[in-house]
């Protein structure tokens, strides 16, 4: 049980860290470093920020039915990753940067929906054998 405790604990530092990497990244590029120079630069970024802000209690409570639901939302973001990275030469280092972001939120995600249930079962079991 300590060894899905220990895992759960790092997957969930790795998914928070890629998370707010990945809302820092949308932040700047669409705010900072490539906005729109016609139009509004907020609205993209509140299109790309919006989606993945409806995640901001489960990533806090720690509960792995919502990292599993942010895993099939990433799955959109992802195509995009990858088409920012191979259609254009001007955004080839923002694709790759979020595309490995958006990879590595993904897996360390779905790795804690996995080891978080496992670890929450165990330790309910744990209590009612106790008791």
């Amino acid at each position: 049980m300590e060894a899905l405790r220990k895992k759960a604990r790092i997957t969930r530092v790795i998914t928070l860290a890629s998370y707010i990497g990945l809302m820092l990244l949308f932040t700047l590029w669409y705010m900072v470093i490539h906005p729109l120079e016609v139009g509004k630069p907020w609205v993209i970024w509140a299109l790309h920020v919006l989606p993945l802000a409806c995640f901001i209690p489960a990533l806090k409570s720690g509960n792995p039915r919502g990292h599993a639901w942010l895993c099939f939302v990433l799955l959109l973001y992802f195509i995009e990753a990858v088409l920012a990275t191979t259609t254009s030469v001007e955004t080839r280092i923002f694709g790759a940067i979020y595309t490995l972001l958006t990879a590595t939120l993904f897996t360390a995600a779905m790795m804690y929906a996995r080891w978080g249930s496992r670890f929450t079962k165990a330790s309910q079991q744990a209590e009612k054998t106790s008791d």
